[in-house]
């Protein structure tokens, strides 16, 4: 069975993000633009993504290397986003990661007070990216730019578990149709199945997200029908993750969400970037 290979520090896999920095990026969430803006909603949520992946990775001896993690941006230009000492590179290692973040911000959670009640607590925040909103949205570009990055990276881990490609949009291509990008990005594999590629559309309008759909046939419009054609079916351990979440998630079921606000933007994010066989 695919997907099966064990993740350790001698066999790391890899995530790969795709951010649109398109202008449409500084609209806000939902109706009524109650959810704020997007490009800062989501930098929010990358920059949680990663600092737990740091968490989940870190023993005793420090942050051991599990993953390789690289952020793409796509829309006035398409680049890494990948700043300080590691600025140009493609991607770097998930302790790498750790160690370089823009900058460190306090922050206010509520926890636990012990007492059945929540106090505000002050925590340091790292934060990788910042928000974006400049320019078109040349998804076919970035998905061919994935593809090197991601063939350049198997080349070097020919038996990994496949990487993971997660692409954040809130709009059409403006570079032509994906489709035949998003196939080729999909047919690179390693020795334990193909790369995964899953998207996440964003949404200004209110209404309820659909999640993990496995039929175009629930979407409304051609650009979701689109990004859904362009998504890898779960694997296994995904299926059951979301399962295990509460989703409706059948055995066809592809990684993909439409009209998303943030809240389904985290938990798709946490779903999709869960371990397999992590030793």
């Amino acid at each position: 069975m695919a997907y099966q290979a064990e993740i350790s520090r001698s066999n790391p896999s890899m995530f790969l993000f795709l951010l649109d920095q398109s202008g449409s990026m500084a609209d806000k969430f939902g109706s009524g633009g109650v959810g704020g803006r997007k490009d800062q909603k989501v930098a929010d949520a990358i920059n949680n993504l990663l600092y737990n992946l740091t968490i989940k990775c870190a023993k005793s001896e420090g942050v051991r290397d599990y993953y390789d993690v690289g952020v793409l941006g796509y829309g006035a230009k398409v680049g890494t986003l990948l700043s300080g000492a590691l600025a140009e590179k493609d991607w770097a290692p998930i302790s790498k990661i750790a160690d370089a973040p823009q900058r460190i911000e306090e922050r206010t959670k509520k926890v636990e007070d012990g007492a059945g009640g929540v106090i505000d607590q002050k925590v340091r925040f790292p934060i990788w990216f910042s928000p974006v909103s400049n320019g078109g949205t040349p998804m076919v570009q970035a998905l061919k730019e994935a593809r090197r990055i991601v063939s350049s990276w198997l080349a070097q881990h020919p038996d990994s578990f496949p990487p993971i490609v997660i692409n954040v949009t809130d709009g059409e291509s403006s570079d032509g149709s994906p489709l035949a990008a998003a196939a080729d990005l999909r047919e690179l594999s390693s020795s334990d199945g193909n790369v995964l590629l899953f998207n996440v559309h964003l949404s200004s309008v209110g209404g309820l997200p659909i999640e993990f759909p496995h039929s175009e046939a629930e979407l409304p419009d051609q650009y979701a029908k689109q990004l859904f054609q362009m998504s890898s079916e779960l694997p296994e351990h995904i299926r059951s993750a979301a399962r295990a979440e509460g989703y409706q998630v059948a055995d066809t079921s592809r990684g993909f969400v439409f009209n998303a606000d943030i809240v389904s933007v985290i938990r798709f994010l946490d779903i999709g970037t869960r371990p397999s066989n992590l030793r």
